[in-house]
Formats: structure tokens, C-alpha cells, sequence
């Protein structure tokens, strides 16, 4: 689809391709926040969890930004998700500088024991 269009496009696009290939997704999924055994409402939603494995973060902005970084890690904390990619789809080349790989410091550590 090339650079210069909205997040919500790349967003449905992204959709129709993970559905042509068959891999289970859920999107703008409402992430649950457990407080002392009392569900909070917060709406935090996660763009994509694919695979009940990997949240997926999409962003078609001009400079990536801590903050957006700083969601990915919420997500992938609270759904006790090992990985999460960060996508910006304005970026001149996805693969080299438009996206970023996440894996949650507890999955982290269980590796190393």
C-alpha cells in the first residue's frame, strides 16, 4: 500500500491478510487490568493479539515515540504475552526501520533458569 496513509487503513489490510493465510487473531481486544481480584475498567485495547501469543501494535506516524513503546509493554505485561512487535507502517522500509520485536522480562527469565 506504500507510506502516507491512515493507521485504521493499514490496520484492515493487515486483517484481510491474516485471515487469507488462516492464523487466528483477535483485534481491538479490551485487555483486562486485575486489581487485587477486582476487574478494572480501563480501556486499554491492543490492536492485534495473534495466536493468543503475540500483541501487535500498528502506527503510521512521521517519529516513533517512547510512549508507544512504553503501551507495546503494558499490553504484553498484563496479557502475559511473551512477544509483541511494534509496526510503523510510515516507515521508508518496514523491514529495517519501521518495526521493533518485544519480549516480556518474565518469559525472559524463565529462559535463563
Amino acid at each position: 500500500m506504500g507510506r502516507g496513509l491512515l493507521e485504521s487503513v493499514y490496520h484492515k489490510c493487515l486483517l484481510e491478510e491474516l485471515a487469507h493465510r488462516k492464523i487466528n487473531f483477535q483485534t481491538e481486544m479490551k485487555i483486562p487490568v486485575d486489581y487485587k481480584g477486582k476487574l478494572l475498567d480501563i480501556d486499554f485495547r491492543c490492536d492485534l493479539f495473534v495466536e493468543n501469543c503475540i500483541v501487535v501494535e500498528l502506527k503510521a506516524v512521521n517519529e516513533m515515540n517512547a510512549i508507544f513503546e512504553a503501551q507495546l509493554l503494558t499490553y504484553m505485561k498484563l496479557l502475559r504475552c511473551p512477544k509483541g512487535v511494534l509496526i510503523n507502517f510510515n516507515s521508508s522500509n518496514i523491514f529495517n526501520d519501521g518495526q521493533k520485536t518485544f519480549v516480556n522480562e518474565h518469559f525472559t527469565k524463565l529462559q535463563n533458569h
